[in-house]
């Protein structure tokens, strides 16, 4: 297994089979991930079976209800243009941070990829941390934000919000990262009104998707992306999209906090 570090966050993964890793190289990529936010393994040559199956080595699989499943795959979810009339909307958002448990990964493997555009973003939030200005991270040290769901319809005993620190340590390497999520999702911040905390939400997103925070990775036939929700935010581009774009998702369960964490800590 060769890496290639990216910047401003990622690492790319090479001369390593995703239907043949070992139990050494699953610790080493979940390090990789802790350290690094994404990991691009170029050249695969999986099914959806060959996919889960990888994925399943991290961790017990998570779905988000009110998605689409692939058909014959319902621990995947699928991705796709094909048949819509306007652009798919993707803002930068962390995957079910509504949820007390977020995912800890997800991942896309490509099934068609479009002759011009749709290429995925990745933000560092370790970055986006460090280089806040200081009286803005005084400010928001201790501080939790409210995030809810939007856009899905879910049962009356589905999870719809959670509260999760504005500066969450991350359960691996202990960095503190900025977790957000898209200006709707974040419908509070502790101790702010609503006021104060949609200035602060959108002064938070603008710091975190500057263009020297962000990664564009372009697809390619037989990439296979993965990252790690607590150290990156993401979002697709769609705009300028020239054919089909199909990708089938799949995403990893977080865990609970470690035993003695504390409140400030309410899952990973």
């Amino acid at each position: 297994m060769r890496t290639t570090t990216t910047e401003p966050v990622g690492v790319e993964v090479t001369d390593l089979d995703l239907r043949e890793v070992s139990d050494a190289e699953v610790e080493q990529l979940r390090l990789l991930l802790a350290e690094r936010g994404v990991a691009v393994f170029p050249g695969q040559d999986v099914d959806d079976e060959a996919f889960v199956a990888f994925l399943r080595r991290f961790g017990d699989l998570a779905f988000t209800v009110g998605e689409t499943p692939v058909e014959g795959c319902p621990e995947l979810n699928l991705i796709s243009n094909v048949g819509r009339t306007t652009p798919p909307r993707s803002q930068f958002h962390v995957d079910s941070s509504y949820l007390r448990v977020p995912p800890a990964y997800t991942a896309l493997r490509t099934v068609t990829i479009p002759d011009e555009g749709g290429e995925t973003l990745f933000t560092n939030q370790y970055l986006a941390h460090d280089t806040l200005p200081a009286d803005l991270r005084e400010h928001l040290e201790g501080r939790r934000i409210t995030h809810v769901v939007t856009g899905l319809d879910l049962d009356d005993d589905e999870e719809t919000q959670a509260q999760h620190p504005v500066f969450r340590p991350h359960p691996v390497t202990g960095r503190p990262a900025l977790y957000l999520s898209t200006a709707a999702r974040c419908a509070s911040i502790s101790g702010m009104d609503e006021a104060e905390t949609q200035a602060v939400v959108a002064r938070l997103l603008e710091h975190s998707t500057r263009p020297e925070n962000t990664l564009r990775h372009a697809w390619s036939s037989g990439d296979v992306v993965m990252w790690d929700n607590a150290v990156v935010m993401h979002r697709a581009d769609h705009s300028g999209v020239v054919g089909d774009r199909v990708m089938h998702r799949g995403m990893v369960a977080g865990h609970e906090a470690e035993a003695g964490s504390g409140e400030d800590h309410p899952g990973w």
